[in-house]
């Protein structure tokens, strides 16, 4: 019997993905095909055979597949367990379409930096509301692949800006309950996304969504300390919706919005550090 693969599929609102993609495949053959972008694939169980331009290729758990637009190719399991995989397809504005000759050649890239980022974006996209983020997280994969194909990947971890961090910080103090996206504060400062996550990172121990996600959570503690109640303090905030306010206020005080608003003389032992 042919087991049907286990298929997960959406078009998440962020600029330069066209489709997100997760899938659980047994044995399901995928024929020759080629995409209008590019194919960036991660594979967290089996392992799958594929032929790019003639010549076979593996695609490993601990690896990543970047594979170019336009050139055929197809998808197997490598064993009867089958494999399961996630997918984003990235389009021109992340990679320019004039690098896919450079991937056809080497499109494994065995890198555990840029595989844990890639799996960093994927947990990013799952969640309305984590668009600042999944872009941050975006705009460092992008910028490692262009290194890759054009064999110039460095460690750029120390680089400082100190001056461009702070404007930074003051443009999301700014803006934080309506929310700025990486785009707009890159034209605004005149600095390329990439660096302005680094630098920022770099300055003050937090990426940019961390710390505007921190900005919204204190806001939020005054206002419900003040009446106001959960679901009105997750729009006054900046949140996208309730859960991803409950989400967040959680993950950072260990407590829920409603509890917290309850919590009477309490809640001065559960301030954060």
């Amino acid at each position: 019997m042919v087991e049907r693969p286990q298929i997960r599929a959406w078009r998440p609102p962020l600029a330069g993905i066209d489709e997100v993609y997760h899938a659980r495949i047994t044995d399901h053959v995928y024929p020759m095909h080629t995409h209008e972008t590019w194919t960036l694939l991660i594979v967290d169980d089996g392992m799958v055979r594929y032929d790019l331009e003639r010549h076979e290729h593996g695609a490993l758990d601990r690896t990543v597949t970047l594979l170019p637009p336009h050139v055929p190719h197809n998808g197997r399991s490598v064993t009867p367990d089958g494999f399961q995989k996630r997918v984003v397809y990235l389009d021109s504005s992340q990679i320019e379409d004039g690098l896919a000759g450079l991937a056809v050649d080497s499109p494994v890239l065995d890198d555990p930096l840029l595989r844990r980022r890639i799996h960093q974006l994927h947990l990013s996209l799952e969640h309305a509301g984590d668009e600042l983020e999944a872009e941050s997280r975006l705009t460092l994969v992008s910028e490692r692949l262009r290194d890759h194909l054009l064999k110039r990947v460095e460690d750029r971890s120390e680089v400082r800006d100190a001056g461009i961090a702070h404007r930074l910080r003051e443009l999301l103090d700014e803006r934080f309950v309506e929310g700025v996206s990486l785009q707009d504060a890159s034209e605004t400062l005149h600095v390329h996304p990439a660096h302005l996550v680094r630098v920022f990172s770099r300055e003050f121990g937090m990426g940019p969504h961390q710390y505007l996600t921190g900005r919204r959570v204190d806001l939020a503690r005054r206002l419900l300390l003040g009446g106001m109640t959960p679901r009105l303090v997750a729009a006054a905030s900046g949140f996208y919706d309730q859960s991803h306010f409950n989400r967040h206020f959680k993950r950072m005080l260990g407590i829920s919005p409603g509890l917290y608003a309850r919590s009477g003389d309490t809640r001065a032992a559960l301030r954060p550090l």
